[in-house]
């Protein structure tokens, strides 16, 4: 089988490289041209160099492709408008399925996101069926939501088989460029005060999500949604977890609302003008309180079995401490947690 992979430097589509990799797939990553991607140095990766937003450099790409990958994305609460992550996700989504439909690929496979479920105010997981909630939703959340009804019209009007995976907040390694999901680890153990929050979210490994794509590519059935996640934790719970695998202490504060947009307002303005982007949005206060639980049935029927959430943030933990993200004064006095290895269970080599 051959598959081409967009965003393949990101860290969903690294460690899906990997994944298709390790069964044995032929794989074509789609890059800009520019220097060397880190996150595929090493690889047997065949690079093609185009842009989804540049339709005219798809079709040779997808030459001898029986199954696209479709990660790329903006993923930014801060530092990129939401006008670019829009463009991104629906212009450059559009260009791909219909680049995929001309040059006869069997099937797309389009990382979506949970977030385009929605999220609850009490502590209840979401499910493929739940409905998108746009008070509390970011940018980021608007774009994937309208990204993946794009996806499913135009492959509809083209012919395409079409199936989508919506990962949680996906924690791994190969992430050079701090994905919104790892910073979560990051600014906590950078933040002093050890700050918590309200509310809930759903943890995946990246490497588990990545399986997840290659069993959703073989088992899915096509117009349909899969949720790709773990556990569901409380902020409090996870930041707990953060701290116990590090041999420190907290989370010791509980921000509030108020101090939460405070700080994000400052910190925005702040950002304007050092040219760097904000510690804190308001578009993540937003989010405060919400409980961003999801329900992931639809995928283990499929035979998806993702990892307990503390084996995916000791392995998360373990790769980021070798980075410059976590500054060099925290990380010279925190425990570093063993990275387990990787169990062959997780090995899906059925083909459709």
């Amino acid at each position: 089988m051959k598959a081409l992979v967009t965003g393949a430097s990101g860290i969903v589509g690294a460690n899906l490289v990997r994944a298709l990799l390790a069964e044995r797939w032929d794989v074509r990553a789609l890059v800009r041209p520019g220097p060397p991607r880190r996150a595929l140095g090493g690889l047997d990766v065949e690079l093609a160099h185009g842009d989804v937003l540049d339709p005219a450099s798809l079709p040779a790409a997808m030459a001898g492709i029986e199954v696209v990958f479709h990660c790329a994305a903006r993923f930014s609460y801060g530092g990129v408008e939401p006008q670019e992550m829009e463009r991104v996700a629906v212009d450059g989504t559009r260009h791909v399925i219909e680049a995929a439909a001309t040059g006869k690929v069997e099937r797309c496979v389009l990382t979506s996101s949970s977030v385009i479920f929605g999220s609850s105010a009490t502590a209840e997981p979401r499910n493929e069926d739940a409905t998108f909630t746009a008070a509390d939703a970011s940018a980021y959340a608007v774009a994937k939501f309208r990204q993946s009804a794009t996806a499913f019209a135009t492959a509809a009007t083209v012919g395409l088989d079409l199936v989508a995976v919506c990962p949680t907040l996906t924690m791994g390694a190969w992430d050079y460029g701090l994905s919104e999901s790892n910073a979560i680890i990051v600014k906590y153990l950078n933040d002093p005060f050890r700050t918590t929050c309200a509310g809930g979210c759903n943890i995946g490994a990246a490497e588990d999500i990545a399986r997840g794509h290659l069993l959703v590519a073989s088992r899915g059935v096509a117009g349909r949604s899969y949720l790709l996640g773990g556990e569901n934790l409380a902020w409090r719970e996870l930041h707990a977890q953060i701290s116990a695998l590090c041999g420190t202490i907290g989370p010791l504060t509980t921000a509030t609302y108020t101090g939460a947009y405070l700080t994000a307002a400052w910190s925005e303005m702040m950002s304007r003008g050092t040219g760097t982007p904000p510690a804190l949005t308001r578009d993540e206060v937003r989010m405060m309180g919400r409980w961003y639980w999801y329900d992931d049935s639809r995928a283990r029927a499929l035979g998806y079995r993702p990892d307990s959430a503390q084996l995916a943030l000791q392995n998360a933990i373990t790769w980021l401490m070798r980075t410059d993200h976590i500054r060099p004064d925290v990380r010279a006095w925190l425990q570093v947690p063993t990275a387990a290895p990787l169990t062959d269970r997780h090995t899906y080599s059925e083909r459709r």
